[in-house]
């Protein structure tokens, strides 16, 4: 809508048609503005909506189940509109990315980065963003022992981990093979005091058909660090799924008529803001 002081400006065409310009101007990004934060509102609610549902058909609680907004290449604006719907929990897949966006969004933002993170990044990610709730994508001890560094160097609280596992065996991912995920928990678990492992992270093929395979050799992995750690399964979050597959990956809990281990299997799932933002 336009404001009052716009609505007289346009009464004055004879006379200021310069500020006339500027105030429809004004006007049409306020409609256009308060237009988007509807729609981003109304995805938002649809999406948690899905989530909710997917969730009760496979006799999971909703609210174990965080939905991350992945928010990569989309401006501040945009996530500023999701954010005043109500989410607060973002993913990033840039570094550069990330630090310039942080400082423009509110402090309580939980950030997860969800990308292939370089170790020369550390420490720019880390003291730039002291907001960052999550790294996801830990997959070697390499980069394992840099953040643990850079986390005891900044005095910052222990820092919250996923051990990222190629599930699906494509060399253009990134992330452990399966069979060394049990190795690399022990690091992160035994070397790293700084960080704090919550988890296993995967992401699957393009072909969602795959999902499902993919997604019990994470809940597998799991199965078999819990094992071997010491830790109870249910402590121990697993996050994939994306925006077209998330229902069936939150759904995998039930799916399976025997027990295999996949109850409550995921607690994570990732959805591109675009999909929030544009789809209701």
């Amino acid at each position: 809508m336009n404001t009052p002081e716009a609505e007289d400006q346009h009464t004055s065409q004879s006379t200021e048609p310069a500020d006339r310009s500027i105030s429809s101007s004004q006007g049409l990004e306020m409609a256009a503005a308060s237009a988007t934060d509807g729609v981003a509102a109304a995805a938002l609610r649809s999406v948690l909506q899905r989530v909710k549902q997917a969730a009760e058909r496979s006799g999971r609680v909703p609210d174990r189940i965080r939905l991350v907004a992945v928010s990569k290449t989309k401006p501040v604006p945009i996530l500023r509109q999701v954010y005043d719907a109500g989410h607060c929990c973002f993913g990033e897949n840039y570094v550069q990315e990330l630090i310039e966006k942080a400082p423009q969004l509110p402090e309580d933002i939980q950030w997860h980065f969800i990308g292939n993170l370089q170790s020369n990044k550390v420490k720019p990610l880390l003291t730039a963003v002291p907001n960052l709730a999550m790294v996801e994508t830990v997959d070697d001890e390499k980069i394992a022992n840099n953040l643990n560094r850079v986390v005891g160097n900044i005095g910052r609280k222990p820092l919250k981990v996923f051990i990222q596992v190629n599930t699906s065996g494509e060399e253009s991912k990134f992330g452990v093979e399966p069979a060394g995920c049990l190795d690399l928990a022990k690091h992160v678990t035994r070397n790293c005091p700084n960080l704090e492992f919550c988890g296993l992270m995967t992401i699957g093929m393009p072909d969602y058909t795959s999902t499902p395979e993919n997604f019990k050799t994470l809940a597998n992995c799991r199965s078999d660090v819990c094992k071997a750690l010491g830790i109870a399964e249910e402590q121990t979050e697993l996050s994939m799924g994306m925006s077209g597959d998330f229902e069936l990956a939150i759904e995998m809990g039930s799916t399976n008529g025997e027990n295999h281990g996949y109850e409550a299997a995921l607690d994570v799932c990732h959805v591109e803001l675009e999909f929030l933002v544009i789809h209701s």
